[in-house]
């Protein structure tokens, strides 16, 4: 893809997991939540709005709230970078609510109900934008983080679908503790002086989490006993290692009686007589089990890898409509 609205396309540059910067070097750093959504960069011309995921999937028709943030900068052409949440009652980013608009599961319409229930509208969104790449026809990839955040301010986006969230410079421990007021996974803390690298993991981006999370590729799923008897056990999860799908554990918590629907109904189509999973599961873990093509990739909660490679205590946070499952790689 060689431009989008005129504009060029550009891949969002990524965190590298690590560890909160030593407390004498935090004043180069600045520090933003890291936000429980999907990352998204908008492309804004002439009013227009373009949302684009990670792996360049088009968000445009999915959350269509954000394209008021045309409005809002008329005659300015630019490239955003930003994430797409969904807030509860609290107004905290909950990944849970978000999960009906992903995929465009429940997007547009009510979500299932039991009869005689009213039908629950699908939970709004809002785009928190927390960076600018490109600007009245110039890049600012080389810019420091430092000038293009100044600059992202002085563009005025507050609105109901669209807002800066505020960021904590040479703050991070007040940023954590913010965090975790909030309920967050965590922070990301970004060097001051750092240039905009597309589509890069680079150390002067990193994400420390107080909640560990893992992407992982589904690989199939085992029969569902009692009241999961129409739809599944737990799924099996896997993540690539040199190019190889490897067995990461089972995850059979963590799902709601809709999601778990939502989610038999599109790994059904997917079915196939043999496991994508580069080598043999364990007996216990086989057993029953059912084969998909490895293209849904989801989220998961863990306490902490186990020496055989499995996830241990995984829980179930939802599917993500933004990673490309080659990407999934066993986060250090």
């Amino acid at each position: 893809m060689t431009d989008v609205l005129g504009l060029p396309h550009i891949a969002p540059m990524l965190a590298t997991a690590g560890r909160m910067p030593a407390e004498r070097e935090q004043d180069r750093w600045s520090f933003e939540m890291k936000w429980d959504g999907v990352r998204a960069v908008a492309y804004v011309a002439s009013g227009e709005v373009v949302l684009l995921g990670r792996s360049g999937r088009d968000f445009t028709r999915t959350y269509p709230e954000v394209s008021a943030v045309g409005a809002a900068l008329p005659g300015r052409p630019c490239v955003l970078d930003g994430e797409v949440v969904a807030l509860d009652e609290q107004g905290r980013p909950s990944f849970e609510l978000l999960q009906s608009r992903m995929h465009g599961l429940g997007a547009g319409r009510g979500r299932r109900r039991p009869p005689g229930r009213e039908p629950v509208a699908p939970p709004g969104v809002v785009y928190l934008v927390f960076d600018v790449l490109h600007l009245d026809g110039v890049s600012l990839l080389r810019e420091p983080y430092a000038a293009r955040r100044q600059t992202l301010e002085g563009l005025g986006l507050a609105g109901p679908q669209y807002q800066v969230p505020p960021a904590f410079e040479g703050s991070g421990e007040a940023a954590l503790r913010t965090s975790a007021a909030q309920l967050l996974e965590g922070v990301v803390a970004k060097r001051l002086d750092s240039s905009y690298e597309p589509g890069r993991r680079a150390g002067t981006w990193l994400k420390v989490k107080h909640l560990r999370t893992q992407d992982v590729v589904l690989g199939g799923w085992r029969v569902g006993e009692g009241s999961r008897a129409g739809t599944f056990g737990a799924l099996l999860c896997g993540v690539y290692e040199g190019g190889r799908l490897r067995y990461a554990g089972r995850v059979g918590t963590g799902f709601t009686q809709e999601r778990l629907v939502e989610l038999m109904a599109r790994l059904a189509p997917l079915e196939q007589p043999v496991s994508a999973f580069d080598e043999p599961l364990p007996r216990p873990d086989a057993r029953g089990a059912h084969w998909v093509r490895p293209v849904l990739v989801g989220e998961v909660a863990f306490t902490e890898w186990t020496r055989e490679g499995r996830l241990r205590n995984p829980a179930w946070r939802g599917l993500r409509a933004d990673r490309d499952p080659a990407e999934v790689t066993r986060e250090p």
